[in-house]
């Protein structure tokens, strides 16, 4: 049986030049592809009625969870794509992941991959101002931490994934921001969210704010190779 994954970090022209560069050309009737990548719906869309034409089945499986989720195999997937072999797609992903979710028609997946790394760009820049306003005024970093952890501020990006070095164990910013997700893949998927916005004429007040906030900081090249939480070292060093 034949069967293809795709690579998670691949952009929409890498993964366009797969697809058309070999796999189409060499694929089976009845192939399943499924692609983790995090690229444009509509690029999803188009690779998706080519493999159908070719006598394949197309997934757009993009992935959340991070270094850490991955790590222990409790990733989410969210999964677009035909119901006919959702069920063997999910047998597959259920390996890796704690959360197979079938969010509908091809491009899906990636339509709320996309709406969730908007509100995560959004939301670490939030804690990271927030946490360095609460430093700056002489609160402890990590009691600050705690007690946001506990209150209506309560968010990922606090109490599972905190920004500020030595406040959680084993997360990028405890280790110089090194691993993780880096600051430039979070500037390329607020990208694609904001093309989607303004493909549907969408108002994305904070998403639109967070990419801007992203393309300054990516102007060094040292901090754009860095786990995105790094928002926090160039705030705080401001």
């Amino acid at each position: 049986k034949q069967w293809y994954q795709r690579r998670v970090r691949a952009s929409s022209p890498q993964v366009q030049e797969v697809y058309e560069g070999g796999v189409l050309a060499n694929m089976k009737p009845g192939t399943l592809c499924i692609d983790s990548s995090t690229i444009d719906p509509s690029v999803s869309k188009s690779i998706a009625s080519q493999v159908e034409k070719a006598g394949g089945l197309f997934y757009d499986a993009p992935v959340s969870g991070g270094v850490v989720a991955a790590e222990n195999a409790v990733l989410t997937f969210m999964v677009g794509g035909s119901e006919e072999k959702f069920t063997e797609v999910k047998s597959y992903l259920d390996l890796m992941g704690a959360n197979v979710i079938y969010c509908g028609d091809n491009g899906n997946g990636l339509v709320v991959k996309l709406c969730n790394n908007m509100m995560l760009g959004a939301s670490m820049v939030a804690a990271a101002e927030t946490l360095n306003l609460g430093i700056r005024m002489g609160m402890d970093s990590q009691l600050l931490s705690d007690i946001l952890s506990k209150s209506t501020a309560r968010c990922w990006s606090i109490d599972t994934y905190n920004p500020v070095p030595g406040v959680l164990p084993g997360v990028p910013s405890s280790r110089d921001y090194e691993g993780g997700f880096g600051a430039a893949l979070m500037l390329k998927d607020l990208g694609l969210a904001q093309g989607m916005a303004d493909a549907s004429n969408t108002t994305t007040l904070m998403g639109s704010l967070a990419k801007k906030i992203y393309e300054e900081l990516c102007e060094n090249k040292e901090l754009a190779s860095k786990d995105f939480g790094v928002i926090f070292k160039d705030l705080s060093s401001k």
